[in-house]
């Protein structure tokens, strides 16, 4: 059973079980409020899934991109929970809920906020890899830096679904395919530095 924890867009977790199925998944669309959420929203999967925690298996971590502070969240929260257990880590790009597996070319588009969209490109193949990002760009400015992909499929995605990372985590395990690093997509610098 895979625990998958994302907090790019509003906050998600998911439980999924060995063959992909959605045991059950809790959502909270406030963009802010991640931290007083996530605990809430684990003890909700777990409830509504009927399990108890003892039987995850791995943790599926979104690494964005997101933003700063809430990114950090789920990712902490993630980590966290795998370290406790002693369970396998799988950082995944948030955008791969929406691209990967897809039959088609396509290009995801999140709000990276500050006036700026963050965005990723798939391939159509047998695993719809990502080509491209995920980078920033100003919405008016996007199409000309797709290029060629511009006529591509796009998903303007407003969440990013847990269960689908988890999935996209198993198809990577089950590929053999190479998990990103463990580091958090931000794309920019954060709004606070540490004075010199």
């Amino acid at each position: 059973m895979f625990l998958a924890i994302d907090s790019s867009a509003g906050t998600q977790v998911a439980l999924v079980d060995s063959e992909g199925e959605t045991l059950a998944e809790a959502v909270s669309d406030n963009p802010r409020g991640h931290a007083e959420v996530i605990g809430v929203l684990l003890e909700r999967v777990f409830a509504d899934a009927g399990v108890t925690p003892s039987g995850v298996t791995a943790v599926v971590m979104g690494i964005g991109p997101g933003p700063f502070t809430g990114l950090r969240v789920g990712m902490a929260a993630a980590s966290a929970f795998a370290q406790s257990r002693a369970l396998p880590l799988l950082p995944v790009v948030s955008h791969d809920a929406w691209g990967w597996g897809v039959g088609e070319d396509t290009v995801v588009v999140t709000d990276a906020r500050r006036g700026e969209v963050a965005y990723s490109i798939y391939r159509a193949s047998e695993s719809a890899e990502r080509i491209v990002g995920p980078l920033l760009a100003k919405p008016e400015e996007l199409d000309a830096q797709l290029g060629a992909h511009a006529s591509a499929r796009r998903v303007n995605a407003a969440e990013i679904p847990a269960a689908a990372l988890a999935r996209v985590a198993q198809g990577f395990l089950a590929g053999g395919h190479e998990f990103p690093d463990p580091a958090p997509q931000y794309l920019r610098s954060p709004d606070v530095t540490l004075p010199r």
